[in-house]
């Protein structure tokens, strides 16, 4: 059975029934689902957003 990850929305996208995401939200999704949304830009992994480091401003 395939799993799902934790997304972290990075632009906003529509999901359904007149519904869009928001910055900042998580969705857990499957791959399937996520790989045009992560090749686009509007969503990475969660777990790869979390172990990126911070740039000092």
């Amino acid at each position: 059975m395939p799993t799902r990850q934790t997304y972290t929305v990075l632009i906003p996208f529509p999901i359904g029934n007149g519904h869009w995401s928001t910055a900042g939200e998580e969705l857990e999704l499957l791959d399937v689902e996520a790989s045009a949304l992560r090749t686009a830009g509007r969503l990475e992994l969660t777990s790869v957003l979390n172990s990126t480091p911070k740039k000092a401003e």
